[in-house]
């Protein structure tokens, strides 16, 4: 029988997943991966996120950058959610204040997992807790063992994301239609958000998969020199008494 074998990140050393690995008869091999957590073969990388991270990395941006990482590297990535996503929100007694940001939380993570379920074509898993994230895994290098997909070295030379790339593509995906995929694109074929921003429409629609119309658009935007100043919707008591 051949043994179930996956590389684990030297971050998670410290999670109870390894052991949990180890106990189900698997060989866990570390390394400093620099794309997802555990890699179970040529094809396939997984980051796994309990409920804190998600919110960190929801917040901070960095989950669509490792999604991206994930997609430039892999044909067959996966992102496992370990926890209750429920408790991203707990109304019960809670402040009217409090229950308005809890909303504007789960909005955010909504969006941000459809973006990685729609715009990347990650599949999301989400795991109640360790014990069922390792049965997990193990259950999914059997597949690709019965696949053969894990046939050669599992480990890649991977060049990291810097953390001032992460701010440029941060940039230039919050263009409207752009994306994070296209933001990628950009950074390659520019090099720089200031030349992006610079490029002509022309440019711009040479980027695979960007076209023309999204490019006048982008360029309209980034053009357009009909600014107006917004009034507040309500005036205060304050306003009233002077």
């Amino acid at each position: 029988m051949v043994p179930v074998r996956i590389v684990v990140d030297e971050r998670e050393r410290r999670s109870r997943i390894p052991g949990l690995l180890r106990q189900a008869g698997a060989v866990t091999d570390f390394a400093h991966l620099k794309v997802g957590d555990y890699v179970i073969s040529a094809e396939t990388a997984i980051e796994r996120k309990t409920i804190h991270d998600l919110l960190n990395s929801v917040y901070d941006g960095r989950l669509l950058v490792q999604c991206s990482e994930l997609v430039q590297h892999y044909t067959k990535p996966v992102i496992i959610i370990e926890g209750n996503i429920l408790n991203l929100s707990d109304g019960a007694g809670a402040a009217v204040e409090d229950i308005i940001e809890d909303n504007e939380r789960i909005y955010l993570i909504n969006e941000t997992l459809a973006k990685v379920a729609l715009d990347f074509r990650i599949p999301i898993i989400n795991t109640p807790y360790a014990e069922y994230t390792s049965q997990l895994l193990v259950t999914m290098v059997n597949r690709a063992l019965e696949e053969g997909t894990n046939k050669g070295p599992l480990l890649k030379r991977i060049k990291k994301t810097n953390p001032v790339q992460i701010q440029q593509l941060s940039i230039l995906s919050s263009l409207p239609g752009v994306g994070d995929k296209l933001a990628v694109r950009m950074l390659e074929r520019f090099l720089t958000p200031q030349r992006a921003l610079t490029a002509s429409a022309a440019e711009l629609a040479r980027i695979p998969g960007f076209g023309t119309a999204r490019a006048l658009k982008v360029r309209k935007i980034l053009d357009s020199h009909d600014y107006k100043s917004v009034e507040p919707a309500q005036r205060s008591l304050l306003d009233a008494e002077s």
